[in-house]
């Protein structure tokens, strides 16, 4: 039978007490005399359960052992203190915090033994077959859902080839990581990976904001500056919400795409750039073509290599391994007293739709990390109930929907079905205003109509 194993942490003192030693035989014990050594050991071997033994009870060392034990939060923690320790609030709120059981010197062998026992099975019970996220890091796109799993062998496929790749998925999806995974993957992984969300910025910044301009080409420039493109040489640009780019950059996109080449803000000369472009959009490009909204011949230079993201809903399998690798990803946001998800929240986040897909999972699960009350997260930690599933506020939603549709309506019935002015009186972007049409199946206005008056009244 294999022996169970254990870290013992004795701080100030030469050697285990023979009363401890008494406790754990039958157990492989790893010794640590310091801190720096229990992490090497830790990150060497990782283990279950330990036993910090500590002998010196001063408020420095104290705050160093809250920090290692914040690290380690995952293990399962006795404490074996000198009734003095307790006199002293820090230690108090650290055996509370962090321990699962603690015992006062004399120690009693045969209830420390049975604690250990009890400490190991709890761990057992607690630890999947990974390990809880110890040894080999989690892959970027966490899960193994056939959807999933079918993503991965299209971005393995696709990050070898040079050719412009075009992702669809989503809001919240993880178009991003699906990105980043096809540069990490690809034979330009050494290069930079340089990130753009064409909605985050203003209109009359993106030309120079992706070109960079020379010395004088404008008011302010007082010296010339290398653009995004240019910043990601012999790597990967990300162009994240692509559909939102301005028409008129779409040209000069275009004309990227086709020459490998680019012309700075006031420039009369060109600048070879090698650089693989992977583009993504919520937006179905194929029908923003059709309304007039993006370039026909920009959308196939684009669309050489599609991948398309799936959501959350029909990734149900990789729910609560997602949770788990969000709560281990942000530990170090979560109240100490919290160790994981309890067996209701578990089932309310299987029962639950996630339109906000993976964005929407991650920010419960930090919230709850940290606004939880007991040591195992509740289905209303995470803004979810197990009596009132999310198909039951249907009616509400369908209110929203058709409010929201009608103040389209109403704005393009004023604007003379203008595009350009019932954007700006429903207080967004003609390209968010394209995207609620599409949205909302309202067809969009003819191209005639874009620069119409409304009309008279």
């Amino acid at each position: 039978m294999t022996k169970k194993t254990i870290l013992c942490i004795a701080i100030g003192t030469l050697a285990i007490p023979a009363t401890l030693s008494a406790a754990v035989q039958g157990w492989e014990v790893c010794s640590a005399a310091t801190l720096a050594e229990a992490r090497r050991q830790l990150k060497a071997r990782p283990l279950l359960v330990g036993v910090l033994l500590v002998e010196a009870h001063d408020e420095q060392l104290c705050a160093a052992v809250d920090g290692f034990l914040h690290e380690h939060w995952d293990m399962h923690w006795i404490a074996l203190l000198h009734p003095p320790a307790l006199e002293s609030a820090a230690w108090r709120r650290l055996v509370h915090d962090h321990c699962r059981d603690f015992h006062t010197w004399p120690l009693d062998v045969q209830r420390l033994r049975h604690t250990l026992g009890h400490a190991h099975g709890l761990a057992t019970l607690c630890s999947p077959s990974d390990g809880r996220g110890h040894g080999k890091p989690e892959p970027a796109l966490t899960g193994q859902s056939v959807a999933i799993a079918g993503l991965r062998r299209q971005i393995v496929k696709v990050a070898g080839a040079s050719a412009p790749v075009l992702i669809w998925g989503e809001s919240g999806s993880g178009k991003e990581l699906v990105a980043q995974a096809v540069h990490a993957h690809s034979p330009r992984r050494a290069g930079p990976f340089v990130p753009i969300n064409c909605g985050a910025i203003p209109a009359t910044l993106i030309q120079s904001e992706l070109f960079g301009y020379e010395r004088g080409a404008f008011t302010g420039a007082a010296r010339e500056k290398r653009g995004l493109i240019e910043a990601a040489q012999g790597g990967s640009i990300f162009l994240d919400e692509i559909g939102d780019l301005p028409m008129e950059l779409q040209a000069n996109l275009l004309r990227f795409l086709q020459e490998k080449t680019i012309y700075r803000l006031g420039s009369t000369h060109s600048i070879a750039v090698d650089v693989r472009v992977i583009a993504a959009s919520h937006v179905n490009l194929a029908q923003a073509v059709e309304r007039g909204a993006f370039r026909e011949d920009l959308y196939y230079r684009l669309n050489v290599l599609a991948l398309d993201v799936p959501p959350l809903r029909e990734r149900k399998e990789d729910l609560l391994p997602l949770a788990e690798h969000f709560f281990r990803t942000y530990s170090s946001e979560r109240a100490p007293r919290v160790k994981g998800f309890s067996g209701r929240a578990a089932q309310a986040i299987r029962d639950y739709d996630w339109p906000g897909n993976v964005r929407e999972l991650l920010n419960r699960v930090r919230r709850a990390m940290v606004m939880a009350e007991g040591r195992l997260i509740l289905p209303q930690d995470l803004g979810l109930s197990t009596e009132t599933g999310p198909r039951e506020s249907a009616p509400l939603d369908d209110a929203r929907i058709r409010a929201e549709r009608d103040a389209i309506d109403a704005s393009l019935q004023r604007a003379g079905r203008n595009i350009t002015l019932a954007a700006r009186d429903l207080g967004v972007s003609r390209m968010t205003l394209y995207r609620l049409l599409a949205k909302h199946g309202i067809p969009a206005p003819s191209r005639a109509c874009y620069t119409a008056a409304p009309p008279s009244k």
